[in-house]
């Protein structure tokens, strides 16, 4: 039997957002597994993963904002912008005070254009950017609009800032370390990053991996609690089971959408969007 659902996983490090996927391919016994926002090899935290008919909600989480937490080394550049990459350039920034730091990260904050990384999973002629950069090659790569809310620093350790993000869905934190060190007029670079949220979840809301079980599922109805639900019956939902085109109106919804469509049951039966398009869930 398919489980459809979502589960909130704290990502171990040492694993890509893939091999999440992979166990808990392994785990419930289902092939259709999906996750959204991809967390990098060396990160841990917060990472969504869908089961089943939720992985078709997987879109509406994509854009979700996030936040995390990192430490940023400065005087330090490496190929990767973390610190599993070889070291490009030193400096000596000993004498950075974290005024300094926080006046630059200033600078970092809001709406800013930002360059994704070659090792990021970006796609450029049909492959990946990480994939580019382990041949060998580097692209041309055009800026992306991101926002970032809050970039809050303070001192872990001497030439070592912790950090505190907020930012956008496609924020790249490393890129932001590096953009850091070269405002700083030198070079950065991130260790230990961490994602404490995905929109409403927390990492308190996070089971490690290897205690993800049937008993850690949310039904689909739970996947997305920020969307309006609108509660049918009757005619109304044998319409929605039927997958017809429903406007916001015909549902009794308010408000510009998308909007969850829930059973007599409680079930979610779909999510509507304002095109009347429509994406089932279960029901």
């Amino acid at each position: 039997m398919t489980t459809d659902g979502l589960v909130i996983v704290d990502k171990p490090a040492g694993m890509t957002s893939h091999d999440v996927v992979g166990r808990c391919r392994r785990i419930f016994g289902q092939k259709k597994v999906g996750h959204a926002g991809t967390l990098d090899p060396d990160a841990t935290g917060v990472l969504l993963v869908g089961l089943g008919r939720a992985t078709r909600l997987m879109q509406y989480m994509s854009g979700l904002g996030k936040t995390y937490t990192t430490e940023i080394v400065l005087g330090t550049a490496t190929s990767t912008l973390d610190d599993s990459g070889e070291v490009t350039g030193s400096w000596d920034m000993s004498g950075v005070t974290l005024e300094q730091a926080a006046a630059a990260a200033g600078r970092l904050t809001g709406a800013i254009d930002q360059v994704p990384p070659m090792v990021s999973a970006v796609k450029f002629a049909g492959k990946r950017l990480h994939q580019l950069a382990r041949e060998g090659i580097e692209v041309e790569r055009a800026a992306r609009r991101v926002v970032v809310d809050r970039f809050e620093l303070g001192w872990a350790a001497p030439g070592v800032l912790s950090a505190v993000i907020e930012c956008s869905s496609g924020t790249y934190v490393r890129v932001l370390a590096d953009d850091l060190g070269r405002l700083l007029g030198g070079g950065a670079h991130v260790r230990r990053l961490r994602r404490t949220a995905v929109g409403p979840w927390r990492e308190s809301d996070a089971t490690p991996l290897d205690e993800v079980g049937p008993a850690q599922v949310l039904v689909p109805v739970e996947a997305l609690p920020w969307l309006e639900a609108v509660r049918v019956d009757g005619e109304a939902e044998a319409a929605v089971r039927f997958g017809r085109p429903l406007s916001g109106g015909d549902l009794g919804a308010h408000g510009p959408g998308p909007w969850r469509v829930v059973g007599a049951d409680g079930a979610l039966l779909a999510v509507y969007e304002a095109d009347r398009r429509v994406v089932l869930a279960g029901g």
